[in-house]
């Protein structure tokens, strides 16, 4: 069982020795690659759908890592105990469904050490919802698997810094450590809303909106942003 560039870049982030619990778990190949590498001993693989869920059951006793991993079927933290693991991962989701799985059990959430997120769409919410509930962001990561880049956000329970507000949608770790992709990342921010407005502006009122005027700022900010890094090379 091999992981792939996604999965690969979050399990690079995942401490040795750590308890984890895979929200969302899919087929458990991530703690099933981690138990198998010895970077883990102790996982719960939660998933909620019943398909996926049987899956993963088949394939840790499969592997005979009963004893390592346990699957269990439930909605997002409703699986965990609090004090039970100390890092959560929660990949492959809407930024909309981590920030809703993250507050439904405050009373598990904050008991963890690290939190391990790939939002699909919406990492600028993650971002936010982090800073306003006493997480700070300890590592970023870009990486490009089959023509698409994803997003990895890392964090830790402290205060956060300020950021400059374009860089909730950047990454400011990505921005400061100027990853490899940024320039790629940024384009592609900047094609978003460029869409965005495009499919706005056909409509009067969607055109005098605030919406429209809040993404038409973000889009200069933006551009600023990939300006600057063409006059900078990049490490």
């Amino acid at each position: 069982m091999r992981l792939g560039a996604r999965l690969a870049a979050i399990a690079k982030l995942v401490p040795s020795g750590t308890r984890l619990a895979d929200i969302g778990t899919d087929h458990a190949m991530l703690p099933v690659c981690l138990v198998r590498e010895g970077v883990i001993s102790y996982a719960v693989a939660g998933e909620v759908h019943k398909g996926p869920f049987e899956t993963a059951q088949a394939a840790v006793t499969r592997l005979g890592l009963e004893n390592f991993i346990t699957v269990r079927f439930g909605n997002g933290l409703e699986v965990l105990r609090p004090y039970e693991v100390e890092t959560v991962v929660i990949a492959g989701m809407g930024g909309a469904t981590i920030i809703e799985i993250l507050s439904q059990r405050p009373e598990v959430t904050q008991t963890l050490k690290l939190l391990l997120l790939q939002p699909m769409v919406g990492a600028a919410a993650v971002r936010r919802w982090l800073k306003e509930n006493g997480w700070r962001l300890s590592a970023e990561d870009l990486v490009e698997e089959e023509g698409r880049l994803y997003e990895i956000i890392a964090a830790v329970q402290g205060s956060s810094p300020e950021y400059e507000d374009i860089l909730y949608d950047i990454g400011p770790l990505l921005w400061e450590s100027r990853h490899r992709l940024l320039k790629q990342h940024i384009a592609h921010l900047i094609e978003q809303i460029t869409a965005a407005l495009m499919a706005m502006a056909e409509s009067p009122q969607a055109k005098s909106s605030v919406k429209y005027r809040d993404l038409t700022r973000k889009l200069a900010q933006l551009e600023a942003k990939r300006k600057w890094l063409s006059s900078v090379t990049l490490s």
